[in-house]
């Protein structure tokens, strides 16, 4: 073992690579306080909502493929952002990822949308029935 790695020197060696490739100090900084990690891997592609997915075999399985979400997002990410065909890989469901095998495309199938719950797009359903109640008016003075 030689004397850098045991100081932690191929550490801060490894922190610097991903620096670097996260695009600086500033990009690196932004890149973690978005996502809560600084990850480095291949570009596997990126689908049509600009969500990029990245892999890297260096790391343990089940950890080793992600999703960065596009950037108009901000912090407002959610799960649901992604669309089938990638979340099948994501999740190990199929080792070939939408590049390489496209999904069947059918006419009956719709488009991708995310969960909209707490923004104005939001469903919001009616009821159609008489209540069984009426809610109490305070008298107006006259």
């Amino acid at each position: 073992m030689s004397l850098g790695k045991i100081l932690g020197l191929d550490k801060i060696q490894k922190l610097m690579r991903m620096m670097k490739e996260q695009g600086g100090l500033r990009a690196s900084l932004s890149h973690l306080y978005v996502t809560d990690d600084l990850k480095t891997g291949r570009l596997v592609g990126e689908d049509k909502f600009g969500n990029k997915y990245y892999e890297n075999n260096e790391y343990f399985y089940g950890r080793n493929r992600w999703v960065v979400y596009n950037k108009k997002v901000h912090l407002n990410y959610d799960g649901s952002m992604v669309p089938a065909e990638w979340f099948g890989w994501l999740h190990y469901k199929t080792d070939k990822n939408p590049i390489e095998h496209p999904p069947v495309k059918y006419d009956w199938m719709s488009e991708h949308t995310w969960n909209e719950s707490g923004t104005k797009d939001a469903y919001m359903p009616y009821t159609t029935t008489k209540p069984k109640i009426e809610a109490w008016v305070p008298p107006t003075k006259k």
